[in-house]
């Protein structure tokens, strides 16, 4: 088993990772009759992306003798109706200043992030605007 996830009260739940002991809490989000105070679950599937696409990279990155360290993914996460569901995630990666790559190191990075297994996971019908800025 990976986590549990309990069912607080007011469409707010924990999500304990057992591995670690490490939590979640969310929220319903501001749209959809909650506070908008914690990660939705939605968010969190957003955010997941961010978070798998710059790990892969790192993973990638380390294996090459390289650190991606201060690298930062924004995301924003679109919500589309009938039904409801993630419409669009943007996720904009930002390397850190100073790091000299070439082309092709790049292209290999980029690769990398864009067939992370969260983004495998995605449904097509997700559409994905990712960009990736160079300092």
């Amino acid at each position: 088993m990976t986590s549990t996830v309990t069912y607080d009260s007011n469409l707010r739940t924990t999500c304990l990772h057992l591995q670690s002991g490490s939590a979640i809490e969310t929220d319903a989000p501001t749209d959809n009759k909650g506070k908008g105070e914690r990660f939705s679950p939605t968010d969190l599937i957003a955010t997941g992306l961010g978070a798998c696409m710059i790990t892969t990279m790192g993973i990638k990155a380390e294996s090459m003798q390289m650190s991606l360290d201060g690298a930062k993914v924004e995301v924003t996460k679109i919500m589309a109706s009938e039904p409801r569901r993630i419409g669009k995630i943007v996720a904009h990666v930002t390397m850190p200043a100073g790091l000299n790559v070439d082309e092709k190191t790049k292209e290999i990075l980029e690769r990398v992030a864009r067939t992370c297994p969260v983004e495998r996971s995605l449904h097509p019908d997700v559409e994905l605007d990712i960009a990736f800025h160079w300092l």
